[in-house]
């Protein structure tokens, strides 16, 4: 799919859904470098699980239909010319804490600051992302959390640019306070 494309369709979700959906994954991670640095095949978000039946609606006003199969941890959307979106739930433990909202890992906690990110940006598009750290640890992580998912090398480089970033992020965080 091409990038234009999957970015301009992500400038209308957005807008749509008036910041109640987080880019996660590789379009989290171009959003929080400032580029596209791959092809992606889909469009992966976060949403709280009380914004979602909201949200497919307004999304189907876009295009997007539901596919079969949608439950209570995710939904999948196909939109025009055929775009697959992803939308993972969240809920909520009493101390704000995102978790798996239902199924056999209910209640299991996401990284605290999952949705604590700064928004992402590329261009003049800028659009709410998971945090960073958070997504690092989420791509380390699904292969022992999901036995028999196999690690990709798309997530290991995903891994060294986000983590290289937020190493250059810390370097000139630490250049700014050091000056007079």
């Amino acid at each position: 799919m091409d990038a234009d494309h999957q970015l301009r369709a992500i400038a209308g979700i957005v807008r749509a859904v008036d910041g109640a959906l987080w880019l996660r994954g590789g379009w989290a991670m171009d959003f929080f470098l400032g580029r596209v640095t791959r092809p992606h095949r889909d469009i992966d978000f976060f949403c709280r699980a009380d914004d979602a039946d909201r949200i497919v609606a307004r999304l189907a006003g876009l295009g997007y239909r539901p596919l079969p199969g949608n439950d209570a941890l995710q939904r999948d959307l196909l939109g025009p010319d055929d775009l697959d979106v992803q939308v993972t739930l969240l809920g909520r433990d009493p101390g704000g804490c995102p978790t798996v909202p239902a199924g056999p890992y209910a209640g299991a906690r996401w990284p605290p600051d999952l949705l604590d990110g700064p928004p992402g940006r590329i261009g003049d598009l800028v659009c709410p992302i998971v945090n960073p750290r958070a997504q690092i640890e989420i791509k380390e992580m699904m292969p022992v959390w999901v036995p028999g998912l196999p690690r990709r090398d798309k997530d290991r480089a995903d891994i060294a640019l986000l983590r290289a970033a937020l190493t250059a992020e810390r370097h000139d965080a630490g250049r700014r306070e050091t000056r007079p």
